[in-house]
């Protein structure tokens, strides 16, 4: 505890008060702004029924709204007389308002019975949540990305972030089950064989090639694109190379399902 004298209420509040609770708002409104619709614009914690007029803090009173409406509501204006001549806007709105975040409802369900299933086990176990993960990346001062995301999870003091970019793995296709090629119009003009192996090698390799004869003089590296007849185009940082002969092609990696960046 950063402070042992706080008890009561300050005890429960800590640096993560309300965080939570914005974003519960930002999926639930869909980072809009509930009176005119306005997005991409910083949003206000917006309270239906006014703190002065008996409203509460509860997620049912709580909305979003751009500065421009938080304003022009007023602190103790009631939402019915201030959308007094938009009565459709103001039905949606208190409807929505007793509506719970079904898809956060059925996460937390879930995560909750598999983290007493994990506890069973008697190994050491701890819970993160989004908010606090995007907390952690703004509070370290992180830019948005996945891999910095999942490095925020959890109870994080501090982060050496790689100076130099890494290694990038993407899921591909292993290959496609079309029987037949089709032109712009999706109509099919070719048929396309099942055979994926052609002279040893399989589209998507990774190989290199070192041609020592005909126009096509030089060393290539890249995926390969595989026909029966053996001459193979190559895909490289620079372009696509065409007519390589499967005879000056070695395999570096096989294809595996992913891409390597």
């Amino acid at each position: 505890m950063e402070n042992p004298e706080i008890s009561g209420v300050e005890y429960q509040q800590g640096e993560l008060q309300g965080y939570e609770v914005r974003e519960y708002l930002l999926e639930k409104w869909g980072r809009t702004c509930a009176y005119c619709g306005v997005q991409n614009v910083p949003l206000e914690v917006e309270h239906i029924q006014p703190r002065s007029k008996g409203g509460s803090d509860r997620l049912s009173n709580l909305t979003l709204a751009c500065h421009s409406c938080n304003q022009a509501k007023g602190n103790g204006e009631d939402i019915r007389d201030f959308l007094s001549g938009l009565p459709d806007l103001l039905g949606r709105i208190l409807k929505q308002t007793q509506s719970p975040l079904r898809d956060a409802a059925a996460v937390n369900s879930t995560r909750w019975a598999l983290f007493k299933a994990l506890k069973a086990t008697g190994l050491p176990v701890t819970t993160g949540t989004g908010g606090q993960t995007k907390f952690n990346r703004l509070r370290l001062n992180l830019p948005k990305a996945h891999w910095l995301d999942a490095a925020c999870v959890g109870q994080v003091e501090s982060l050496d972030v790689l100076t130099s970019k890494p290694l990038l793995i993407r899921a591909k296709r292993h290959g496609t089950r079309q029987m037949c090629g089709t032109d712009k119009y999706r109509f099919p003009t070719r048929h396309r064989s099942r055979r994926q192996i052609h002279k040893g090698f399989q589209t998507g390799d990774l190989v290199t090639a070192t041609v020592t004869a005909g126009k096509k003089i030089g060393s290539y590296v890249g995926r390969v694109l595989c026909r029966a007849s053996g001459s193979f185009d190559i895909t490289t940082a620079s372009g696509r190379v065409a007519g390589i002969s499967h005879k000056y092609c070695k395999p570096i990696h096989r294809k595996d399902g992913y891409a390597y960046g």
